[in-house]
């Protein structure tokens, strides 16, 4: 299964290239010429087997030394002009295929996550880290616009850790097990064509119809003890 899956990525990252290498250069230049530097952004993700590995991506935010924890309202005055764009059509992540290449990625799976929701969440990122996580995936494609806008109505970075932990991690934890259990080249394929056709929230129905019993399976999460408390009121 793994070297199936390792095989597709680089089959899809040599086709792709020719697109995708001219474009990154590209965007490389925009970002050096209207935002400065640095061009990258770059943070400490867990991969496959809870191995560490470095994600880059554009950056799309003015920089902040303290800045932690998933986008929420209240960075939205830090994103730049450029970044709105990178942020509204997906490109900031592009730099991710170097991750993919590397082998720390794949092009689908469960979004990577930070080592503290590893830490915290130990009963889901057990199963979900089987796989190697993705640049989308079923989770990504079901749920990425609703939970930017749950995210948004977040005005401190305390509401948004508390909304993010107790509603978005368990939520999209039952799509990434369903993932995890429904695999196949066939799925990574139609996740990776509803992506980039926009055609994003019908990937989970068909993944669930097609094996309803590994949805009956891949029951809603709940947070930890600490979670709870820190998701009180």
């Amino acid at each position: 299964m793994i070297e199936g899956k390792r095989l597709f990525d680089l089959g899809v990252l040599v086709l792709s290239a020719p697109l995708t290498v001219p474009m990154i250069a590209g965007i490389v230049v925009l970002c050096a010429a209207f935002q400065g530097g640095p061009v990258f952004f770059v943070q400490k993700r867990v991969a496959r087997g809870g191995k560490l590995f470095t994600l880059v991506k554009f950056r799309s935010l003015s920089p902040d030394a303290e800045d932690q924890g998933v986008f929420g309202g209240e960075k939205s005055g830090r994103v730049t002009r450029l970044g709105r764009i990178l942020r509204r059509t997906h490109l900031d992540e592009l730099p991710q295929i170097w991750n993919i290449l590397r082998g720390d990625m794949s092009f689908v799976g469960p979004r990577p996550p930070l080592p503290k929701y590893v830490l915290d969440f130990p009963e889901i990122y057990s199963e979900v880290l089987q796989m190697r996580p993705g640049l989308t995936g079923l989770a990504t494609c079901t749920l990425a616009a609703w939970e930017a806008r749950r995210l948004s109505l977040c005005q401190s970075a305390e509401k948004t850790e508390q909304v993010y932990r107790a509603v978005c991690v368990p939520r999209k934890a039952r799509l990434d097990r369903i993932y995890v259990r429904r695999w196949s080249l066939g799925l990574d394929l139609l996740i990776l064509w509803r992506t980039v056709t926009g055609r994003r929230r019908t990937v989970a129905r068909a993944a669930v119809v097609s094996r309803p019993e590994a949805a009956a399976q891949a029951a809603p999460c709940q947070p930890t003890t600490g979670d709870r408390a820190s998701s009180a009121g």
